[in-house]
C-alpha cells in the first residue's frame, strides 16, 4: 500500500507544499489527490516566484493584461487568485467528503505586511473576497503584529493558516488568538461551525540553525562537545512534540469545550518546512517522527515522492516524550537559548518570503515593460483583459464531484458548506 495513504489511518492529513499552473493543467495535482491521498495544498511567495518566473505558461495571460493597461499588482493578483481558485476546485470532493476538515488551499498575504496588523487584516479580507471559495485558508504570519490580525480574521469568519511559527510561546499566542476570535464571533451572534484554522509549525529550519551552533561547540571541543553531538538533529522534532502537547492542553480546556458545544473546530497543528536540509539525515525525517492524530504534514513534491518510495508510517508523535523534553532542557546546558533561536528564525522567515516576493514583482514588471515595448497602440486598445479562465463569483454547485474520493471519507452532511 502507498505509505502516504497509510498516514491517513493515523489521523494525519497529507498536503502538498507547492502550486503552479503546470500541475493544474497537466493533471499532476489531480493525480496526487487520487493516488497519494493529498487532501490540501499550501503556497507561499517563494513557491509563486518559482512557479511564475520559472515557466512560460503565464506569458500569454501577462501579455494580455499588460496590453489592457493593468499594473503589476493587478497582474500578480489575477494570476495568483486564478491558480488558487482552480486548486481549490480540484479539492472540492475532498472538502465535501471530509466535512470541511480537509481540502484546503492556502494563500498568503504580502510578506511586507508581517509587522502591520491593520494592513494584514485589510489584505486578508480582500483576498478572501477575491478567491471566494469556502476551502481557502488565508496565511497570516504568527508575528507579534500577526496575532491580533488572526483574532480579528477568525472573528470575521475567515479561515486562517497561521504561518512562520517556530517557538512554543508564539504558537501558544496563535492558538489563543484563534480561540479568542471564536469567542468574539459567538458574542457577535455569528456561527462558528464553519470557521477553520491550522497552525503551521516549522521544522527543518530549526535544526539547520541549532545544528550550526552545535557544530561550532563540537569543533571547539571541551566538556560541552559530547552533549552537543547527542543533541545534533534533535531540536526541531522535540520542539514539535512539545507543541503538540500544548495543543492538546489548549483545546481540551473547559473554555474550548463550551465552544465545541456550539460547533467550533479545533485548530490543527500543521508540520511545515518538512524537507530535510542536511544530507546526513533521512529525507523523510520530518514526516516519520511526527505522525499522529489531528495534525497535517505539508510536503514539497520531492518529500512526497520520497515518502511514497520508502516511508514507514507509524504513530510516533507521542513516542519518547521524556526524551523530547530532555532535549529542550539540555540546550541551555551547552549555551543555546531556543527562544533566541526561534526569534531569529521568525525574522529570517519573513525576509525569506519578502525576497522572492520582490523578485517576482520585479520579474512581472520587467515582462510588462517588454510586452509594452513590443505592442502597438492598436494592439493595446484591442487586447482583451486576460485569457485567464473566466469564472463566476462562486463555484457551480452542480459541478462534478469525484465519487471515488467521496467514498474514501466518512459520511458527512457538509455539502451545504460549499457555496
Amino acid at each position: 500500500m502507498n505509505p502516504l495513504l497509510q498516514i491517513k489511518e493515523y489521523g494525519q492529513s497529507v498536503w502538498l507544499d507547492y502550486l503552479s499552473r503546470d500541475i493544474l493543467e497537466s493533471g499532476e495535482l489531480r493525480q496526487r489527490i487520487r493516488e497519494d491521498g493529498v487532501c490540501g495544498l499550501t503556497s507561499n511567495p517563494a513557491i509563486f516566484q518559482k512557479a511564475i518566473s520559472g515557466s512560460d505558461i503565464y506569458d500569454n495571460p501577462i501579455r494580455r493584461m499588460v496590453l489592457a493597461g493593468d499594473d503589476v499588482d493587478t497582474i500578480y493578483q489575477s494570476i495568483v487568485v486564478s491558480d488558487i481558485q482552480d486548486a481549490a476546485d480540484e479539492f472540492k470532493s475532498v472538502y465535501l467528503a471530509s466535512g470541511g476538515q480537509d481540502g484546503y488551499v492556502s494563500l498568503e498575504v504580502s510578506p511586507h505586511l508581517a509587522h502591520d496588523t491593520e494592513g494584514t487584516i485589510d489584505e486578508a479580507r480582500k483576498l478572501w473576497a477575491a478567491v471566494n471559495r469556502p476551502n481557502l485558508f488565508i496565511k497570516v504570519p504568527g508575528t507579534e503584529a500577526g496575532i491580533p490580525a488572526i483574532r480579528q480574521l477568525i472573528s470575521d469568519g475567515i479561515n486562517v493558516n497561521v504561518t512562520l511559527l517556530f517557538g512554543l510561546p508564539r504558537y501558544k499566542a496563535a492558538a489563543q488568538a484563534y480561540v479568542d476570535g471564536l469567542i468574539d464571533r459567538l458574542q457577535a451572534g455569528h456561527a462558528v461551525d464553519n470557521v477553520y484554522s491550522v497552525a503551521s509549525f516549522f521544522l527543518s529550519r530549526i535544526d539547520v540553525l541549532v545544528d550550526k551552533k552545535l557544530e561550532k561547540i563540537i569543533e571547539n571541543g571541551g566538556p560541552k562537545a559530547a552533549v552537543s553531538k547527542e543533541l545534533r538533529g534533535q531540536t526541531a522534532i522535540a520542539n514539535a512534540k512539545q507543541a503538540y502537547q500544548m495543543y492538546k492542553q489548549i483545546f481540551s480546556t473547559d473554555t474550548f469545550h463550551k465552544l465545541t458545544s456550539r460547533g467550533a473546530n479545533g485548530q490543527r497543528l500543521l508540520w511545515a518546512s518538512t524537507s530535510t536540509k542536511d544530507p546526513d539525515y533521512s529525507d523523510v525525517k520530518y514526516v516519520e517522527a511526527l505522525i499522529g492524530p489531528d495534525t497535517v504534514n505539508t510536503m514539497p513534491s520531492e518529500t512526497l515522492d520520497a515518502y511514497r518510495d520508502h516511508g514507514q508510517p507509524a504513530a510516533r508523535l507521542e513516542e519518547d516524550m521524556a526524551l523530547s523534553y530532555k532535549t529542550l532542557t539540555r540546550l541551555p546546558d551547552v549555551g543555546i537559548d531556543l527562544d533566541t533561536v526561534t526569534d531569529q528564525l521568525e525574522r529570517e522567515g519573513v525576509k525569506k518570503f519578502i525576497d522572492p516576493f520582490d523578485k517576482l514583482m520585479q520579474a512581472i514588471a520587467d515582462q510588462r515593460q517588454t510586452f509594452l515595448a513590443e505592442s502597438t497602440d492598436s494592439e493595446a486598445h484591442s487586447a482583451t483583459n486576460s485569457d485567464l479562465p473566466a469564472r463566476e463569483e462562486t463555484i457551480d454547485p452542480n459541478s462534478k464531484v469525484d465519487e471515488e474520493l467521496l467514498e474514501s471519507f466518512p459520511a458527512s452532511d457538509a455539502s451545504g458548506n460549499w457555496k
